[in-house]
């Protein structure tokens, strides 16, 4: 199990990136701040990746990455709330591999990682590409749904959504999962935006997504095969 030191002072951010690493099959490590951080990668000498957030109490994480980059060449991912090129900047000149700003999508965090350890040799390279189920093919690299060799115009959001649900088929993610992971942790609009955006995605699927697409009532949705 790959390890992934995870920095940041706000203990929600921490936990949530946290848990969904561990539901990738990841082990996170936590740590409050730059000194944990840079603790825990002196006593994990097989860490995989790190991701720090910027702006940390005693040791902040472009210290943080300066220090690691004296020992090593681990993907670093750096978290920052702020957007200006500066920060872009900064983070590539001490050695950071990539960046995400917050608010950010917990599963598109997901995505970053994996192609960083791909990118880094510690994960291989693997079919893109989903299981075709009843006609249905995803790319993910490509970005494109297939649905009987007709490609599919999806928005963002329903593509999002539709990956989630084939990621895990006849498992039944609720309505806060389905927000959490696709719109952000800090999304402050109504919950029933995950209803209507599903229903789009249930119209555009047709025959396919009546007979799959199944609703939950009172929890979400699912991927059913049969």
């Amino acid at each position: 199990m790959k390890k992934i030191i995870v920095a940041d002072d706000e203990a929600r951010i921490r936990r949530l990136v946290c848990d969904f690493l561990a539901s990738e099959g990841y082990e996170p490590l936590e740590a409050a701040d730059g000194d944990i951080a840079l603790e825990l990668f002196e006593q994990n000498s097989d860490t995989a990746a790190l991701i720090l957030d910027v702006m940390m109490p005693n040791v902040d994480g472009w210290e943080v990455c300066r220090q690691i980059r004296k020992k090593s060449n681990v993907p670093v991912l750096m978290l920052t709330a702020r957007s200006e090129e500066f920060d872009e900047l900064m983070g590539f000149e001490v050695g950071a591999d990539d960046y995400v700003t917050k608010p950010f999508s917990p599963g598109v965090l997901m995505k970053r990682v994996a192609a960083l350890l791909r990118r880094s040799g510690v994960e291989e390279e693997s079919d893109s590409r989903l299981p075709a189920l009843d006609g249905l093919l995803v790319d993910e690299t490509a970005h494109v749904v297939n649905l009987e060799n007709k490609a599919l115009e999806l928005t963002l959001k329903e593509y999002n959504i539709l990956l989630k649900l084939l990621s895990s088929i006849g498992r039944v993610f609720s309505r806060e999962q389905l927000l959490d992971d696709i719109w952000g942790y800090d999304y402050a609009g109504d919950i029933r935006t995950v209803d209507s955006h599903v229903a789009r995605l249930r119209t555009k699927l047709g025959d396919w997504g009546n007979k799959h697409l199944k609703t939950v009532y009172g929890i979400g949705y699912k991927i059913e095969a049969e």
